[in-house]
């Protein structure tokens, strides 16, 4: 069940509309609860932590949360109170690893300062981790599995995916090396045989790099406000570029003036944004089906880009 679609359905005047692509995707991965939940006796079912109470996370969560219930995914969140030791952290996730009823584990962050985040990430068992940070996630992404990765990079190269271009060969410059975006982006663009350079704060004259991009991600999130300097303006960029700005909530792209010579550009809001919701989603599903064919039931998934046969 490949998902259909052509740059018509979701690009209108060189924009790239996030929202549309990501209501197709969400309507496939409904389809596919629906006939996987019917198959096994099962739904799939996500679980959220937070810890503290940042109400940035509060939100992305509340929105993480209702897009589960809007594709027949079960979910359920624990707010645990700032306090909270790592140990009460770690219990809690070792608890979840084992429950056979729980698909997808995803612990919220940043966490605070007293616990150490990295130890909380390689503690999820890898099947269940939908954010796709665990070691064992990032080694297969490594080696070209795409599985469970990221869902802010999955997001970007679904986008690429869709357009209908050739992608081999082509260049690709990343404004971003986090381990969140930059990182994995790269092991996923190469899947496809793009050429990858990575730039970021010490990066020496930057628009001579930009201006050689055939696709262009910018990730900085500098701007405060709609008033502040862009970050990337129409002259760092090339006639005929693919533009994608994945920084919110103002964008780090001249929107209107890069419009008018890129090939596609996404918007902010509802470019990126949406589609990380969707890969999340996405995530969950491929979790729930391997973790089904690990109980000795064929279970075949194949959605979007992505085919998994057990």
């Amino acid at each position: 069940m490949a998902l259909e679609i052509t740059p018509g359905d979701f690009c209108e005047d060189h924009v790239i509309s996030g929202k549309k692509l990501s209501k197709r995707i969400r309507q496939e991965i409904a389809n596919e609860v629906e006939r996987l939940t019917e198959l096994h006796g099962a739904r799939p079912k996500l679980v959220t932590v937070i810890v503290g109470e940042d109400p940035g996370s509060k939100m992305y969560v509340r929105m993480k949360h209702k897009a589960c219930k809007r594709v027949g995914i079960l979910s359920e969140g624990y707010n645990l109170p700032e306090d909270t030791t790592q140990e009460e952290l770690l219990e809690l996730i070792h608890r979840l690893n084992q429950d056979p009823t729980v698909h997808g584990i995803l612990v919220q962050l940043p966490l605070p300062k007293h616990i150490d985040e990295e130890t909380i990430i390689s503690a999820i068992n890898p099947d269940k981790d939908v954010d796709g940070f665990s070691p064992r996630n990032i080694y297969r992404l490594f080696y070209g599995g795409e599985l469970l990765s990221a869902a802010t990079p999955q997001g970007i190269v679904t986008i690429l995916d869709s357009l209908g271009i050739d992608l081999d060969g082509m260049h690709a410059v990343i404004i971003n090396r986090s381990t969140i975006v930059g990182k994995p982006l790269i092991m996923l663009l190469l899947n496809r045989n793009i050429t990858v350079t990575v730039c970021h704060s010490h990066t020496r004259d930057l628009p001579s790099i930009t201006r050689q991009a055939d696709i262009l991600i910018t990730a900085v999130g500098r701007r405060r406000s709609d008033e502040d300097p862009y970050f990337i303006t129409a002259d760092m960029v090339k006639d005929g570029a693919i533009v994608i700005d994945v920084a919110t909530p103002h964008g780090d792209c001249d929107f209107e003036a890069i419009k008018c010579k890129a090939l596609y550009i996404t918007p902010v809001p509802g470019g990126v944004g949406p589609m990380t919701i969707a890969m999340l989603l996405k995530n969950v599903l491929a979790a729930y089906s391997f973790q089904m064919a690990q109980t000795n039931v064929l279970t075949t998934y194949a959605i979007d880009y992505g085919s998994y046969v057990s």
